[in-house]
């Protein structure tokens, strides 16, 4: 088989701008899909040619495997790739895709069958002699089974979705009086996300990391792994930052992880990029003797980008010369470590709101210098630009971002300062958390385990304080004080009187606390902000404040709704009077959607008395699910949503009345 002239991306923004980056390096003409919501998305600018595939929900869109044949049978593709999510991992995609004469760029259905349901792809993996967490895999899906079963393990247990990833479906339970409602709940997610309740129960590794082992195979029976990645940095066990290799990886342990990853993907004759997740106990070093499989990941992964970093391999090109019936160009033996790679996963959510999406218009959008989709010192892999919205249908990331560097240190470096030039306003976003993981002495040391997000989250949030500059900074920028005015020193010196210093007003408010800012303009750079008096230079998008003996570099941005700061790698979002008098609330009184998703359930009627921290309704966004709870001890004195309801950011939900509670 030749190379093809023409691929098929059945996929959407990021990874399918980084698919397109590949083939066309090799000459590969690309076909792009998209649906109502991406109609201008930069995935679609970028394609060659591209087709309508449906309305804005992923159900009547990116997962209608047959409107996605037919597209790339109508513009001659004569493959598909499907990236990740979505219908990356459908064995049946698969083979429609081979009955309508096209090739699929990935492994086979009956491997991705193999791996796709959790009980059976343990069942497989302990037949190939790769060990396995305890748990219970079996087939009875009776709550009170599972409940004694989880009993017979041992608490702690994780609770997973049979054909679950991604976190989705996931459950960790600590007391079995806690099981039935971790059940219930891991079961409605996993329904929802991939449509089967079915769930496993597992042992709970205590301080446990989680690395995981790039595979590739080819047609002709080779197989090998491309070392390993550490992805311990998790949140709501979905992956934040990862790295390559594993910090603390010993030859020993190396060689037995890429042994136990190569014969679990030779025990499914798997053929292209594949990921072998493994969970290793942290408790004093790694052993060789002290990890377990997990799952496989029969696809490209997310963080592949580290793998490239660290071999110099451009993983999506082995892809297509895989699937066009290439061999594997090298041998396990020629490959090699080189440095030490990091990926920071940038998404448009709220730290501070339990990783809620944060929805709406990326009114401004910068990243540092840098290449895009291939290995560079610093690269940014994006599909979305500026103007662009993230809507509630798809995946909140905005991008990610890589460094390389010649040791841990050095990238870890180059981490932290890329961090500090990224700045996105319209949306918030987990910069300033990112760049709190980056600084923390733990990670630094290479101390890592899936639970130290929870463990420090208070601290890597940080104490909320805005220092006076960045407010002073924000004012100046919402008079128009600092704009660029040209050479006309009369013009620039707005607001100035030359009988007295002027002196002006504006209101700014930073998450729900409004302040009057008084501004006096002393001369050309110098401006008195309620009692404090500051220089301040500004160079194109750069601004320097200085008081006293201190002096930070700043940068920001302004819009109708808010004046955004950029500081110290972290972000400060300033309302408008407006928008801030939008947000407020009843008091407490009334619960409101904090994003926009869809009434899962509703744990609570009218008339019932409710304590502050109870349950009230569960909503669903990006497939997430959010537990909505009460603010204060009352009595539900009104629903005004339901199961099954789609309701807007902000809507009214519960309405309470006083109660004892």
């Amino acid at each position: 088989m030749s190379m093809f002239r023409k691929i098929l991306i059945a996929n959407r923004g990021e990874i399918a701008c980084r698919v397109m980056a590949s083939a066309r390096r090799m000459g590969i003409g690309c076909v792009a899909v998209y649906s109502d919501a991406d109609a201008g998305a930069l995935h679609v600018a970028q394609a060659d040619e591209a087709v309508r595939i449906g309305p804005a929900p992923a159900a009547e869109s990116y997962l209608k495997g047959d409107a996605i044949i037919a597209a790339a049978l109508g513009r001659g593709a004569e493959a598909i790739h499907p990236g990740y999510g979505f219908l990356s991992e459908n064995p049946e995609f698969v083979r429609a895709v081979e009955a309508a004469g096209l090739v699929f760029i990935g492994p086979s259905a009956d491997a991705i069958e193999a791996m796709g349901l959790k009980d059976a792809a343990k069942a497989a993996m302990e037949a190939a002699g790769v060990r396995v967490v305890p748990g219970y895999h079996g087939a009875d899906q009776d709550a009170g089974v599972l409940a004694d079963a989880a009993a017979q393990i041992g608490y702690p247990v994780l609770i997973k979705a049979r054909a679950g990833g991604g976190g989705k479906g996931m459950r960790l339970v600590e007391r079995a009086s806690d099981f039935a409602a971790a059940l219930e709940g891991a079961q409605r997610e996993g329904a929802a996300s991939f449509g089967d309740r079915a769930v496993l129960v597992e042992k709970y590794i205590a301080q446990p990391r989680h690395i995981e082992v790039q595979v590739f195979g080819d047609a002709h029976g080779n197989v090998v792994h491309l070392f390993e990645r550490d992805c311990s940095l998790q949140r709501r066990h979905q992956k934040v930052i990862e790295e390559a290799p594993a910090p603390g990886m010993t030859d020993e342990m190396r060689d037995a992880m890429g042994k136990a990853a190569v014969d679990a993907a030779k025990a499914i004759g798997y053929v292209g990029a594949g990921t072998v997740e493994f969970i290793v106990d942290g408790r004093d070093g790694l052993h060789p003797d002290r990890f377990w499989f997990m799952e496989m990941n029969t696809r490209l992964q997310v963080e592949h980008p580290v793998t490239e970093a660290i071999t110099g391999l451009d993983l999506v090109e082995l892809q297509l010369q895989v699937a066009a019936g290439e061999a594997l160009p090298f041998a396990q033996r020629d490959l090699a470590v080189d440095g030490h790679a990091f990926e920071a996963r940038i998404y448009a959510e709220d730290a501070g709101r339990d990783f809620l999406p944060s929805i709406g218009a990326l009114s401004h959008l910068e990243f540092p210098q840098g290449a895009t989709f291939e290995r560079s010192v610093v690269r940014v892999d994006s599909g979305v630009a500026a103007k662009d919205v993230v809507s509630p249908y798809y995946d909140p990331m905005i991008a990610k971002l890589i460094v390389h560097g010649r040791d841990r240190a050095a990238a870890l470096a180059q981490l932290r300062a890329a961090l500090a030039q990224v700045h996105v306003a319209g949306c918030t976003t987990n910069v300033g958390f990112l760049a709190a993981l980056a600084t923390h002495e733990g990670f630094a040391a290479g101390d890592v385990d899936t639970g130290l997000i929870a463990r420090d989250m208070g601290r890597l949030l940080g104490d909320g304080v805005v220092p006076d500059d960045v407010r002073a900074v924000a004012a100046l920028v919402a008079l128009g004080l600092l704009e660029t005015r040209g050479d006309d020193p009369w013009v620039r010196l707005t607001g100035w009187r030359h009988w007295s210093f002027a002196r002006l007003a504006v209101d700014l408010a930073f998450e729900g606390d409004a302040r009057s800012f008084g501004v006096s303009v002393l001369g050309e750079g110098r401006f008195d902000v309620d009692g404090t008096v500051f220089e301040i230079t500004r160079d194109g998008d750069r601004i320097w404040a200085e008081t006293g003996a201190h002096r930070r570099t700043m940068a920001a941005h302004a819009d109708d709704a808010a004046v955004t700061v950029f500081a110290d790698a972290r972000t400060y979002r300033f309302e408008r009077p407006m928008r801030a008098a939008a947000n407020e609330d009843a008091g407490g009184d009334a619960v409101f959607a904090p994003m926009p998703g869809l009434v899962k359930a509703v744990d609570v009627a009218v008339g019932d008395a409710v304590a502050a921290g109870d349950a009230l309704m569960v909503l669903e966004a990006m497939k997430m699910e959010h537990t909505l709870v009460s603010p204060r001890n009352g009595v539900v004195a009104r629903l005004a949503a339901a199961v099954g309801d789609q309701v807007t950011d902000g809507a009214l939900m519960i309405a309470l009345e006083p109660g004892d509670g």
